[in-house]
């Protein structure tokens, strides 16, 4: 099975800064992937700029199924949030919200943010997450997640917005196994065209086999999508 963690910047292209469905449609597709975890994403509102983007992805990709996964709402009336595409039938959806910081500790630009669970059909259990910028709402983060994860069967990925020394990844290293360790060397992959960081992980639980990761050289959104190959 492949799989994908892409934070998509509500696909707008990065080089343009216009939206382009297909462009993205088009790299999701050069990679197969069988399950795609999909951070920043918007859906329809009155907005014109505001589109059900996992169903138009799903068209355009040919991957049945989809969800998507509301975090917030801009301006209190445009859908924003995570999202996934499913070649298998999904069987059930939770969306977990993750707490936000009681008192604000830093000055820096605050989200809600939550966390998408699917069960597909396959038996696979599927955790798509994308975590705040300020160590608070980090630490929120980790904490509702090893609260939620499964110890078979289970995939986590998204946009982390940690680097790979980060002490609240170790937790969750202590649980599943990070697929970074198939890099034949330190990949980074933010920001696209010049990456500096590692911000996107896709961790598997022990009883599932990782054959290969990878995060190609792709521009198409601020991210590189970060594939991995799996069986189980």
């Amino acid at each position: 099975m492949n799989i994908m963690t892409f934070n998509i910047q509500h696909c707008m292209q990065y080089k343009t800064s216009k939206i382009d469905f297909k462009l993205y449609a088009d790299t999701i597709s050069r990679f197969n992937p069988d399950v795609v975890g999909l951070n920043e994403v918007r859906s329809e509102s009155n907005d014109s700029e505001y589109d059900n983007q996992a169903k138009i992805l799903s068209e355009l990709t040919g991957i049945k199924y989809y969800y998507f996964a509301e975090t917030i709402k801009f301006n209190g009336l445009n859908p924003f949030g995570n999202a996934i595409l499913s070649k298998h039938p999904i069987v059930s959806i939770d969306t977990i919200r993750i707490p936000d910081p009681t008192i604000r500790a830093y000055k820096g630009y605050y989200e809600t943010r939550n966390i998408l669970k699917a069960k597909l059909d396959c038996g696979l259990t599927v955790f798509i997450t994308h975590w705040g910028l300020n160590h608070d709402e980090q630490i929120n983060a980790q904490r509702t997640l090893l609260e939620n994860l499964e110890n078979e069967k289970c995939i986590l990925m998204g946009d982390f917005n940690v680097a790979p020394t980060c002490e609240l990844l170790n937790s969750i290293r202590e649980r599943m196994r990070d697929t970074a360790e198939l890099f034949s060397k330190p990949l980074l992959s933010y920001p696209s065209d010049k990456p500096k960081e590692k911000r996107d992980y896709i961790f598997t639980s022990y009883d599932i086999q990782t054959d290969f990761a990878d995060i190609p050289p792709v521009t198409t959104s601020d991210h590189r999508p970060y594939i991995a190959k799996i069986h189980y």
